[in-house]
């Protein structure tokens, strides 16, 4: 990287692929001829229905994403989702289990508590959410409206390496950190939702996959805009759609096609996390938060026994330009957030300081 562009290991927003930057770029002020920006066009114009149309299904086929499923493109983040998916799934019987692995996923139960009977499958809390439950250790009712979880954990580094099985109960998964860095079998979930600007597109836009049979069941008093149905109904497009994300969402599918696919940015992030951790574990100096067996392929959390030399890691490492390394508050020490945009080479130049950093220490 120049020193115009730095290596941003940020949480979110993440780094986006630079290819990606540089088409946008090129087309900010005159999309492909249409003599004005996506950001000034009309959402019901039939230049940005081909982008919406075109976007749609590229992610559509990334994922494999089944017929049955719809696929929404939203505003209000994540954590809109919170409340939108217990007002939409538990009404059918008034019971959802959420499994409690880290501040997103507890949050999100918080909200639907206020919905219905709102149980806890399975929790981490004691342990500072340094690992993922085991299929044994969760409690799933089977007369539950459906089953949450959040696949990986920013803030503590953890990342679920299997599937829960919940039998006949609905799963409700937040992919918003791990989405497109491995293959997922879609048809195994009831609902799938991330915020883009992790590993899809900037702040701004929320995708949420969800089986068409699940949806028109809201509860009576659901916002009209949170109730699924409403955006199935209208393509995604009751309002004013996030039109900006949703044509960078397609430059960057186009950009993970080119990649090999989901398939492919898995492997490349198995390079990536494994280098990083082999460096980590090798070191006298630091050490990792998350046990093994549970450790995030998304976002390495680790430390020194000195919040002092912490800060003084983050610091050097900034001079570097290696940015944004500082742990989140909850947790201390460093994350490096290595979504699919994180070239490898910004994961070697980390690796090669923190073993100058070991090594001076």
């Amino acid at each position: 990287m120049t020193k115009e562009r730095m290596f941003n290991f940020s949480a979110g927003p993440s780094m986006l692929p630079l290819e990606v930057l540089e088409q946008a770029g090129g087309e900010i002020t005159n999309y492909r001829g249409s003599g004005m920006s996506v950001m000034e066009m009309s959402h019901r114009s039939k230049v940005f229905q081909k982008i919406f149309d075109d976007t749609k299904a590229k992610f559509k086929k990334l994922l494999s994403v089944p017929e049955d499923y719809e696929v929404l493109f939203l505003q209000g983040g994540a954590s809109t989702q919170f409340s939108a998916i217990p007002l939409n799934l538990i009404g059918r019987t008034g019971k959802a289990d959420y499994a409690l692995t880290g501040n997103f996923s507890t949050l999100a139960w918080k909200e639907a508590k206020k919905y219905g009977d709102v149980a806890v499958a399975c929790s981490s809390e004691a342990e500072n959410h340094t690992y993922i439950p085991s299929q044994a250790e969760l409690t799933v009712r089977p007369d539950a409206s459906y089953f949450y979880y959040c696949a990986n954990n920013t803030i503590y580094g953890t990342e679920w390496q299997y599937v829960p099985e919940t039998g006949a109960v609905p799963l409700v998964c937040d992919m918003s950190s791990n989405i497109c860095s491995r293959p997922v079998d879609v048809s195994r979930y009831g609902v799938i939702y991330a915020g883009a600007q992790k590993n899809l597109a900037p702040a701004g836009l929320t995708i949420v996959i969800v089986k068409k049979a699940l949806a028109g069941h809201a509860l009576p008093y659901t916002p009209l805009m949170l109730d699924w149905q409403t955006e199935i109904d209208k393509d995604s497009m009751y309002n004013t759609p996030p039109c900006w994300c949703i044509y960078m969402l397609g430059l960057v599918c186009d950009w993970l096609e080119a990649q090999g696919g989901v398939a492919g940015m898995e492997q490349k992030k198995k390079v990536k996390a494994g280098m990083l951790y082999d460096t980590i574990d090798q070191s006298k100096l630091f050490r990792c938060a998350a046990k093994p067996g549970s450790r995030s392929d998304m976002n390495v959390t680790f430390r020194t026994e000195s919040p002092e030399l912490d800060a003084q890691f983050v610091a050097e490492s900034a001079e570097q330009g290696l940015l944004n390394l500082k742990g989140h508050r909850k947790v201390g020490g460093m994350r490096a957030s290595i979504y699919n945009a994180m070239p490898l080479e910004g994961v070697e130049l980390l690796c090669d300081f923190i073993r100058r950093f070991d090594r001076s220490h």
